[in-house]
């Protein structure tokens, strides 16, 4: 049975089905839809192994392999772990700290960025850790015609380097990128609009930390666009904010939204969460 009943109209909805079963071509084009017309989905109440988000994640696209191996699950390295859970004094996943709040679209620093996320809930916290997405489609509809007309040809440095680096000065488990992991992910310079590869609408494509720079402007100038948009895009009514509860499975689309997660506390509260990555 499939079942769609939206949370924010039109942002963001809610679909009772079960993912481990067989679906069908016509299940699939439909969640495929969906996705596009409400860049947010959640599906409740799952049940799944790796192979089967594996399985169900394949039916949007091909998937990626997250490029720090130590944080893949190694039988499914299309299975990226992010948890706050320490083992030995580190991490089992990918962890960002408890406080860290970073607005981002999944590789963005990729020429080719990734599709869709599908992110499965094996351990939610009693406090925190939620997820919140901002629809960054309708914030660029809504933006006024002058401004739309400064950004339409600018682009922004988008840099995991960038990023890792920020995050070692609050993070002390955060580990700097190895020379290949630096050579497997350069800068990249991406719009600041882009066109959603389906419906041909514009969006903005920032990040809190990712950023570097605007290309063309000065770090002062670059700075104060930079934050303006992210002001702007981040306001109230253009959000979702997604509570966990074990079995929540959420997929959204990287071509119209960002995301970031609220602050934790590890100590008291545990969260691991499980990644597929569609490019």
């Amino acid at each position: 049975m499939y079942h769609i009943e939206e949370i924010k109209p039109p942002f963001a909805a809610r679909i009772q089905l079960d993912v481990r079963q067989p679906i069908d071509q016509r299940v699939a084009a439909q969640l495929k839809a969906d996705l596009v017309r409400h860049r947010v989905l959640v599906l409740p109440g799952q049940n799944l192994d790796h192979a089967a988000h594996v399985r169900f994640s394949r039916l949007f696209g091909p998937l990626d392999v997250y490029p720090v191996k130590r944080y893949v699950v190694p039988e499914y390295p299309e299975v990226l772990k992010i948890s706050n859970i320490f083992e030995d004094g580190e991490p089992i996943g990918l962890y960002d700290g408890d406080d860290q709040e970073e607005w981002h679209t999944d590789y963005s620093w990729k020429e080719v960025m990734s599709r869709a996320s599908l992110l499965y809930s094996a351990i939610a916290p009693a406090e925190g850790g939620d997820t919140i997405f901002a629809d960054v489609t309708t914030a660029y509809d809504d933006l006024p015609e002058e401004t739309k007309d400064r950004i339409k040809n600018l682009r922004a440095v988008h840099s995991m380097n960038h990023l890792v680096e920020q995050e070692l000065q609050t993070n002390p488990h955060k580990k700097p990128l190895t020379q290949e992991e630096k050579d497997r992910a350069p800068d990249m310079e991406q719009p600041l609009v882009r066109v959603h590869p389906v419906t041909g609408r514009r969006s903005l494509l920032l990040g809190s930390m990712i950023i570097s720079g605007v290309v063309g402007l000065g770090r002062k100038e670059g700075s104060a666009l930079l934050d303006a948009l992210h002001a702007h895009a981040t306001k109230e009514k253009y959000l979702y904010r997604h509570r966990w509860s074990v079995g929540d499975l959420v997929i959204w689309d990287n071509d119209a939204t960002m995301h970031t997660r609220t602050p934790c506390d590890s100590k008291r509260h545990h969260r691991l969460l499980y990644r597929t990555t569609v490019m």
